[in-house]
């Protein structure tokens, strides 16, 4: 079996009966730029989709906010009727302005709409996880209680319209308050090798059996720039990012990955990191460029 049909071995969410492969795909990129309005070329979006599922990827990260709908119209349109094992994973509590700003949508209605639209959009009955991202901080984690939001998640999962939850955006504060109120089955926060504030926790995440899917994996809007990222990929014979996307399924077995692209050329790319197993001498050189921590 070749690594690629691996996909960088299986994970299992915490206290259910999903099982996928550690390298996903996320859809953000599918939009139109600024994750705002249609692609140029929606079949070429479409391709990139197919060929993900045909690659492996049983999991796909999402939301009714990237567009907004554009994408889970594009996801339906490319996979509907779904593959039996795809798991989507979406999220809810932002919205989008006429101008394409993200904007808090915190209120319990705003919050019960944005299930509905991902139900709607998706063509489905019932969500397979929704992680509610915390907008205290538009860019970045902020502290504050996610009790009263969380509460309306649990609720619409009570009644059937989600299955699991997640959190994203999300201190470690926030993390513990939310695992006090129900059961948490992934942690999606900005992480990548260069930015590793999350790591303690990480390891405390891994101790439960609870995924973390680091967004941004490659950097983002802003890429990743590191000679160290650089030099390691020239000595492996292959690209920064494959190398960057390597590092983070082996810093920890509960890392799930969803690098996001609008290329076949780029998606097949960074499935190939699943291949790539670096080296114990690569690693302590990658674990030394840490910029933001």
């Amino acid at each position: 079996m070749t690594a690629q049909n691996k996909l960088g071995g299986n994970f299992t969410f915490p206290g259910t009966s999903i099982t996928v492969k550690r390298m996903g795909y996320g859809a953000m990129q599918l939009a139109g730029p600024g994750v705002f309005g249609p692609p140029k070329d929606v079949n070429a979006a479409i391709a990139v989709l197919r060929e993900a599922v045909d690659s492996g990827v049983d999991h796909i990260d999402t939301s009714d906010f990237y567009g907004p709908h554009i994408t889970n119209q594009i996801i339906k349109q490319a996979l509907h009727p779904y593959p039996k094992g795809l798991t989507i994973v979406t999220k809810i509590s932002a919205k989008r302005g006429a101008d394409g700003s993200w904007l808090p949508a915190f209120s319990p209605e705003e919050l019960t709409s944005a299930v509905h639209d991902n139900l709607r959009n998706l063509g489905i009955d019932a969500l397979d996880v929704v992680n509610l991202r915390s907008m205290f901080g538009i860019h970045g984690p902020a502290e504050g209680s996610i009790e009263p939001t969380l509460a309306v998640l649990a609720e619409l999962q009570r009644q059937g319209l989600v299955r699991h939850i997640g959190l994203s955006n999300v201190t470690a504060a926030q993390v513990a308050e939310g695992r006090r109120l129900c059961e948490i089955v992934c942690v999606q926060n900005h992480y990548n090798v260069a930015r590793r504030a999350d790591d303690p926790l990480i390891d405390d995440l891994a101790k439960d059996g609870i995924a973390y899917v680091p967004f941004f994996p490659l950097g983002g809007f802003t890429p990743l720039q590191s000679s160290t990222l650089d030099d390691a990929a020239k000595e492996l014979g292959t690209t920064p990012m494959v190398v960057a996307l390597a590092w983070l399924l082996q810093r920890s077995p509960n890392i799930l990955l969803i690098p996001g692209t609008s290329s076949l050329a780029h998606l097949r790319e960074n499935l190939s990191a699943a291949e790539l197993e670096l080296p114990e001498k690569v690693l302590e050189r990658l674990n030394e460029i840490v910029l933001v921590a």
